[in-house]
């Protein structure tokens, strides 16, 4: 559930109201180093377009991409560059390892050459994982069948790097814990100089499976295990190693492994030299971090910086959203780095040095650093997205980097609403994107620190000025509740609205700490579940976000569900619906809740807990038990269920079952790696165990977005829109 559990949600969405498959699209704006362009593929071939100019300027011919032998191009799903040596490196053919496509082929174009060449040619075909070419051009490291290679570009020549590997013994990658909860997928690292790979190795091999039965594909049933610690299982052991190229020896780092509880590496990176690594350290709690520098030839290492918390500590794809696949913000020749945290109430970013006796706050002041945009340290700037006023948006922030003076707004006063921003390497050109709920989507390209449009069309100013915010029967409101806590929220009402009358209301959830769901962006408010427009039939849609989501509101409004989810976050939700429930024009006996995951446990949990306000509910792959879901994201929430299991079973929605008084419709897919397919059996179980009618939908081998399969979607949409229909009828009264 969780860390991607909204994100999921949001995928299904959106895959429901367009017929096309997702594609996981460049990671990132493929920036020149000088940044002063990018590259991109395109029909045309591989491109370099030049800034501000806006020209474009072909490198590769679509042409050249294509094989010997074969009639067509290359279809690559992604790309790398090596400015330096003049190779792009093309992944195609690929497949799904769960959430993204990290499996596939690799081929090699040399610039200089034009010849093109494949990789892991004695391989199984779409084996090979995050291929990535040496710095100094000559050779290329990849994961295959959960061993490291190296393979020499030039002759052909692979040989493995490491042996042991099998399922339940990962090297260079990982299993699925550490990818759904840490954003870890690509598991090693070349160092500058070529001559070494640090890796990840993780052990398996003592972590229970859970079995998916498979069981249309064949006549006889299948299972499908994953490798999934839940709650109270210790985590998998790791290894923090470094191959030499040479030897293909490993030298182990001495990280400080919790033998007795277990503990994390969510994340290590070469110290911006060929000697050193830099290692973030978790214990199991994730309360507690540690940055150290390992010596890479000897294995030993030092603490250079430490950090405890209340709570729990947040990883580095929280506030730097582009290192999810490795990465490291340095400065001063590898001296410093920035960091964040949330230690004087609010997510900061502070300069620290590989000493660990130097600490510069950068980003003073009582806000949230939402995301880390771009270090320019010639400029002595950070450029960072941040909302102080209004936690529903986002706007664009420029810093100092030596922790003198205030943020500086950059974003445009009269553009109101939420921006995004891919910035250059020099800060000086941006593809800027903008919405808000009335306000579709739009994008540009600028020049920074100015935010002068650049490429002359205009988008987001004649967004702006067009849209109208009138035409909208959308709107935000605050609501406080009797334990003096204040939620944002939005609501769309009905067409041809009439305050006299009385309107049934259907709210949507989530509630925990992955996402929140009251944004300022266009396409909120948009329910692509039901068939029909929910405004014409007489309904008025709403959210509100309660503590405990990640609003940009400070550590208090954020960590205050710790130990706490399933009851904190349910009482905010329940208290802010009685508010609303005296507003004259809300129907209290045509109250209706839905979610998804997170939200789908929501739903469970407003259901059984509070049958006085919510009459309807729809849950879709709820987490009904907490004890069932996986340890790395349930602890950080939740603490350990051996020494406070009573918080899991409160907070868990099956305890309350008993409660059920109103329609519940409860939906699952039995293919779902991430919330399992036994948590719709345990609560059928107590729901049949006190009589408690309900309906359910089961789909087989369906995933966690029970998206899979010919007319799923709208069987899905279709079954939602006339059980909602059926007990929660639009239309005033």
């Amino acid at each position: 559930m969780r860390k991607t559990l909204h994100v999921w949600i949001l995928w299904v969405l959106l895959t429901i109201i367009s017929s096309r498959t997702q594609a996981q699209r460049h990671k990132e704006i493929d920036w020149s180093r000088d940044g002063n362009s990018y590259y991109e593929i395109n029909q045309e071939g591989f491109v370099q377009v030049n800034l501000p100019s806006m020209k474009p300027t072909i490198l590769v011919p679509k042409e050249k991409m294509t094989p010997s032998g074969q009639s067509a191009p290359l279809s690559a799903r992604d790309y790398l560059y090596s400015e330096e040596n003049q190779e792009l490196l093309l992944f195609t053919n690929t497949r799904k390892v769960w959430r993204y496509h990290t499996r596939g082929d690799y081929w090699v174009y040399n610039l200089r050459t034009g010849g093109l060449s494949q990789l892991g040619k004695s391989l199984p075909p779409s084996s090979m994982m995050f291929a990535k070419i040496s710095p100094d051009g000559k050779s290329a490291a990849y994961v295959s069948d959960h061993n490291l290679f190296v393979e020499d570009i030039a002759t052909g020549n692979i040989r493995q790097l490491t042996s042991n590997g099998t399922r339940k013994m990962i090297n260079g990658t990982f299993d699925w814990v550490y990818e759904e909860e840490f954003d870890c997928r690509d598991g090693f690292r070349w160092s500058p100089d070529s001559k070494k790979i640090a890796y990840w190795q993780i052990d398996d091999r003592n972590t229970p499976d859970y079995l998916m039965l498979n069981t249309t594909d064949s006549v006889y049933s299948r299972a499908v295990p994953v490798e999934y610690p839940v709650a109270g299982q210790m985590p998998s052991p790791f290894k923090i190693g470094v191959l030499d190229i040479s030897t293909a020896e490993t030298k182990w780092m001495d990280v400080g492994y919790d033998s007795k509880l277990g503990s994390y590496v969510p994340r290590m990176e070469w110290a911006d030299n060929s000697k050193e690594l830099i290692v973030q350290h978790l214990n199991r709690r994730q309360n507690e971090s540690e940055i150290l520098l390992c010596d890479a030839g000897t294995g030993s290492s030092k603490v250079i910086f430490s950090e405890k918390d209340p709570a729990w500590i947040d990883v580095i794809s929280q506030w730097d959203d582009s290192y999810r696949y490795g990465g490291w913000d340095w400065l001063n020749n590898g001296k410093e780095f920035v960091w964040a945290s949330d230690k004087d109430g609010w997510r900061h970013l502070y300069r620290m040095n590989k000493e660990g006796n130097n600490e510069i706050l950068i980003t003073p002041g009582e806000y949230d650093v939402m995301e880390i945009l771009n270090i320019d340290e010639k400029d002595n700037a950070v450029y960072f997205l941040a909302s102080p006023d209004n936690a529903t948006q986002a706007y664009l922030y420029k810093s100092r980097l030596d922790g003198k003076g205030r943020a500086e707004l950059l974003s445009p006063s009269n553009e109101i609403g939420t921006h995004s921003y891919q910035i250059s390497p020099n800060s000086k050109y941006a593809e800027h994107s903008f919405s808000n709920y009335y306000t579709p989507l739009a994008d540009e390209w600028i020049s920074l620190p100015d935010h002068n449009i650049i490429d002359g069309k205009h988008n987001v100013s004649h967004a702006v000025t067009t849209a109208s915010k009138a035409a909208s029967n959308m709107e935000f409101f605050k609501i406080k509740t009797v334990d003096g806590v204040e939620m944002d929220g939005w609501m769309v009402k009905p067409i041809h609205f009439d305050s006299t009358k009385k309107y049934p209301v259907v709210f949507y959830v989530y509630t925990e700490a992955a996402d929140e769901t009251v944004k300022d962006k266009f396409g909120t408010g948009i329910n692509p579940l039901y068939i029909g427009n929910m405004a014409e039939d007489g309904y008025v849609y709403m959210s509100i976000d309660n503590r405990g989501t990640p609003s940009p509101k400070g550590v208090a409004w954020r960590k205050a569900t710790y130990r706490k989810i399933g009851r904190l976050n349910i009482r905010d939700q329940a208290m802010g619906a009685k508010e609303i429930l005296k507003w004259p024009w809300v129907d209290s006996s045509r109250i209706a809740v839905w979610g998804w995951s997170g939200g789908g446990s929501a739903t469970l949990n407003l259901m059984f807990q509070h049958p006085e306000i919510y009459k309807t509910g729809l849950a879709f792959a709820a987490e009904g038990n907490m004890l069932t879901y996986d340890n790395i994201y349930q602890e950080r929430y939740m603490g350990l269920p051996q020494e406070n299991k009573e918080d899991y079973v409160n907070g868990s929605a099956i305890n309350y079952a008993k409660n059920l008084q109103g329609n519940l419709l409860y939906v699952h897919g039995t293919g779902d790696d991430n919330v399992h397919y036994n948590n719709a059996e345990m609560l059928i179980n107590e729901l049949v165990k006190y009589n408690k009618k309900f309906q359910l939908m089961i789909y087989p081998n369906r995933t966690h977005a029970i998206s899979e399969g010919p007319g799923t979607r709208l069987h899905l949409a279709t079954l939602y829109t006339s059980y909602l229909k059926e007990h929660c009828p639009g239309g005033p009264r």
